[in-house]
Parts: C-alpha cells; structure tokens; sequence
C-alpha cells in the first residue's frame, strides 16, 4: 500500500469515526444506560443525553484512524498472491487485527465515556480525574479484553459481509458500487453484527461500569455474563429496562426510599429490621449467606450494583410493621417487625 494511500486511509477512517459516533451519540447514551447495572431510569433516563461527549469526540479520530490504516495496509498484504476463496477470510484477519490495536485508543476513551453516561451530574474532566486517582493508569484500561472480545466478533461478522454486499451489489449492476449504496451495505451489515454481539457488549458495559474490587471488575466475561444470567437470565443479555431487576425495592411513589416520607421512616431503627429479621437498608446490611436459601435471593446485593436491594412488599405490610412495632412498644416490649403478617417470609425474623 503506497503511503499516499495510506494517508488517505487514515484521513478518511478518522473523519468518518468522528461524524458516526457524533451523530449517533444520543442512541449510544440509551444503550448503555440500558445495559447499566442501576437501569436506565436511575441511570439518567433521558436526562443529559449528550454526557460523556467530549470523551468521544477526543478518541473518535484517532481510534477510527488506527483502525482503518491497519485494516487495509493488512488488506493489501494478504491479498497478494490470494485466491478469491481466501478474500472473506482475508478480511476477518485484517479486521481482527485493527481492532486490537484501535481498542488501544478506544478503551481509555470508552470507559471514561460510559462511566459520565451513567453519571450526568458528573464533568467528563471530573470521571477522568475521579478514575486516576483511585484505579491509576490500569482504570483506564478496565475492559480492554472484553472489549477485544467483543470488537473482534463484531468485526468477523460485519466486514465479510459488507464486503461480500458490495461485491454482489456490483455484480449485479456491471459497475463497482457507489458511495450509498456502500453505505447501505455497511449499515445492514453492522446492524446484524450488532445484534449477534450484544451480550458480548452487554458484559463490556457491566466490567467497565463496576465498582472497583467487585468480581466484575477482574473483566473476566464469562464471570460478567454468569451474574448477568443468574440474576436477569436471558433478558439480561439484551436489557430494555433495567428497573425491574431481582433484589430491588420496588415500593409506591410516596414509600420510596428517595422520598421525604420513606427518609423520615428510614431513621427509626426499630424499622431498620427487615420481615427476615436482618437489616432492611445500608444503615446495617446483611450479608446474604445468613438468610436462608429461600430468600437469598431477595437479598442478592451484589458489589456492582450498590443500590439498597431488599425484598418487594407492599405498603399495607408496612402499615402493619409500624403498627406491631407501636403496641410493642406501649407493652414495654421489644417490637417484632411483621407482627400480624401470615407469610412465611415476614415470620422468618421471628
């Protein structure tokens, strides 16, 4: 490849990069906080859609860069003296190979961009600032192999195929493809692969977003995608919302723990005991192996997910815990959370 094509390559791949994740940055935005532990609604919902842009507008040229230029000087190489038999195969390795070194660009620049997605309140500078301090250097590069992991995957499946669009789309005609109809090809052939990977992007998503010392955060992938399946099973591969994932409180508006009403109730500590007779929210949490088998996994708080998790009931059963825990009090005795509720569960703490 001569080095006016090579330039040419780099200049062109950068460009690109930069105005395809520009432009479709607020549907990036939704995708990771729908893959986000916390789901998409504590997460930011729809709030600073445009968080964590200047990560992306800093990485986007040179990642784009680095990955064209070595696609196709790898390209080139291969395909001197190659057989049409060997062409797809000749691009899955060119592919493979720029993504390895592109994500030497990318990683940096994703985990900062995803981690200010999910936190909109927080500068890009702040994220940066926040994630060298405490992790160094290595922070930066959480999720470089599953990142490869998932780029490479992506790759083999995306540029034969749109390889092989073009070329038939060309056949077809009698002439090579114009610039539409490449890019048509390309869109097809990138959305499919996307589709494919996606629990791959799922696991990429959950190790670069989770608390440091966690088990996510080794980023191993099968570890990553283990949980996710344990605990939202196969809807966790592809999320649509995350606010329904097992272990959280799912309480009425004016019960919830972010309201004025639930804080003021949150303080007494006679409430601080759950049904199963173990702490109900952080102030003294419980580890899950003391509850029995039954109810763990009401109570399976994980490290990546720092969310208060407590089992869902409704308000009447609070109602009457605070009426249980007033006439124990007027008898001179210590109050049983759950007094008058029948369930097994409320009796457990008993």
């Amino acid at each position: 490849m001569e080095p006016r094509e090579s330039w040419a390559a780099l200049v062109a791949g950068g460009v690109a990069g930069v105005c395809v994740d520009l432009i479709l940055f607020p549907l990036d935005t939704v995708k990771t906080r729908l893959q986000s532990p916390q789901g998409f609604r504590k997460a930011g919902g729809f709030h600073g859609i445009y968080a964590g842009v200047p990560s992306t507008a800093i990485g986007s040229f040179p990642n784009a860069a680095a990955f064209f230029i070595t696609y196709e000087n790898v390209k080139s190489m291969l395909h001197q003296g190659s057989t049409s038999y060997l062409t797809p195969a000749t691009h899955m390795v060119a592919a493979s190979l720029g993504e390895v070194v592109a994500c030497l660009i990318r990683v940096p620049s994703e985990v900062v961009k995803q981690r200010a997605q999910v936190s909109p309140s927080s500068s890009t500078l702040q994220i940066l600032s926040h994630t060298l301090y405490h992790e160094g250097i290595q922070g930066l590069y959480r999720g470089y192999k599953s990142t490869v992991l998932r780029e490479i995957p992506f790759s083999l499946v995306q540029f034969p195929l749109w390889e092989s669009l073009k070329d038939l789309w060309s056949w077809k005609q009698g002439h090579v493809v114009d610039s539409w109809q490449s890019a048509v090809c390309g869109a097809f052939a990138g959305g499919f692969a996307a589709a494919v990977t996606t629990p791959l992007d799922v696991a990429k998503t959950r190790i670069m977003l989770a608390k440091a010392g966690s088990s996510n955060a080794r980023g191993n992938v099968l570890t990553a995608l283990g949980g996710i399946w344990r605990t939202q099973g196969l809807s966790g591969c592809c999320p649509t919302d995350g606010s329904h994932q097992p272990g959280r409180l799912h309480l009425p508006g004016h019960l919830r723990e972010d309201s004025p009403a639930a804080q003021r109730s949150w303080r007494s500590p006679k409430l601080r005991r759950s049904p199963l007779g173990t702490a109900l929210l952080p102030h003294s949490p419980a580890p899950a192996q003391q509850l029995p088998v039954a109810e763990r996994r009401f109570h399976s708080q994980s490290a990546d997910n720092p969310i208060s998790q407590t089992p869902s009931f409704p308000a009447w059963k609070l109602k009457e815990q605070e009426a249980g825990n007033a006439e124990a009090q007027e008898g001179g005795q210590e109050g049983k959370v759950g007094r008058g509720c029948k369930d097994s569960w409320c009796r457990a703490g008993s």
